[in-house]
């Protein structure tokens, strides 16, 4: 995205060194494996973003982008050992590549790592900082147990799964923004209404995320078509495909994803996408996502900041919203 570019261009070359040369090896070079495997860098660029509108040079705002890539693939280590994971971005996972204690030890120096790229911001900023990092910490693992806990779970309803998809996602996303507007002092008011745009931002990712698992293009979404359907996950198609379908439709949909019907893995993927199609949950995800856009715009438009700033928020979202990946 040409928003990002010039952003990559000063971050990338700080994240290749962050780890380099430091000893022992097994801690330290699972670490780096994992932040040199790439991804969007969404989360860290939004910071230097919400800085930049607020007054911030890319520099100064660079230790908090930092922490906050640090802290999320903290998260995907600890994941895809939960997940039992083979691949994370097309490559070996850690704990398959080294072993899972080494995954676990790694990760936990990641964490810790993370509040260690804010130690050069001044005391009030820095408390600022990792009082929050703290808050999305907590709230970033009570999602991940909520989403444990739904996997044997037969009765999630949709709000239950809006709030676990906010904690697991998109507190990272309001946190990342805020974090800038803490750096560039903005107001209390800004401070909010940024978080706020962030989190609505977050679920409307998250969502798109959803349907795009489904019904993407898989040679620009990256990974294989009807992975959720195959881990039986109940998305947000799920929830509003029970929300808008017949009887019939139900059971089969709960059948095909209860974990104990043996049919072969294409087939299933196609019975389940033709029951969303049939119970409008295709069309009620797009407008789901919509409308969190739309609360998304609204944050925005609380902030105080200049047209030509909040203009590039406005590229960013709709970017995100138009994503095939």
């Amino acid at each position: 995205m040409n928003l990002f570019k010039a952003y990559h261009e000063v971050f990338q070359p700080a994240l290749g060194d962050f780890n380099r040369d430091q000893s022992p090896n097994n801690l330290y070079q699972p670490m780096q494996y994992l932040l040199d495997l790439g991804g969007k860098r969404i989360r860290p660029f939004l910071t230097l973003m919400a800085g930049e509108g607020f007054g911030v040079s890319v520099k100064d705002a660079l230790g908090a982008a930092m922490a906050v890539e640090v802290f999320h693939n903290f998260t995907l280590m600890h994941d895809d050992i939960m997940d039992s994971a083979i691949l994370r971005r097309g490559k070996t996972t850690v704990h398959e590549k080294w072993d899972v204690n080494t995954a676990i030890l790694s990760g936990d120096a990641m964490l810790i790592k993370a509040y260690q790229c804010l130690d050069n911001y001044p005391s009030d900023i820095f408390q600022k900082l990792t009082q929050l990092l703290s808050k999305t910490a907590i709230e970033v693992c009570e999602g991940q147990q909520y989403d444990l806990d739904f996997e044997t779970s037969s009765s999630v309803s949709q709000e239950d799964y809006i709030e676990m998809i906010r904690l697991k996602t998109a507190v990272l996303v309001g946190c990342a923004l805020k974090m800038g507007a803490i750096i560039g002092k903005a107001s209390p008011h800004d401070q909010e209404a940024i978080y706020d745009f962030g989190i609505q931002l977050g679920l409307a990712f998250q969502l798109q995320d959803d349907y795009l698992d489904t019904f993407g293009d898989e040679k620009t979404f990256g990974k294989k078509i009807g992975g959720d359907i195959l881990e039986n996950k109940k998305t947000i198609l799920y929830h509003l495909a029970l929300k808008g379908g017949e009887e019939t439709h139900i059971n089969a949909l709960q059948t095909l994803l209860g974990g104990d019907h043996p049919i072969d893995g294409v087939e299933k993927i196609n019975k389940v996408k033709s029951l969303f199609e049939v119970t409008a949950a295709i069309s009620a995800t797009q407008d789901l996502i919509a409308y969190h856009a739309d609360l998304a715009d609204q944050a925005l438009e609380k902030l105080s900041m200049g047209e030509d700033q909040k203009n590039r928020f406005r590229e960013l979202k709709g970017w995100l919203m138009q994503r095939t990946y």
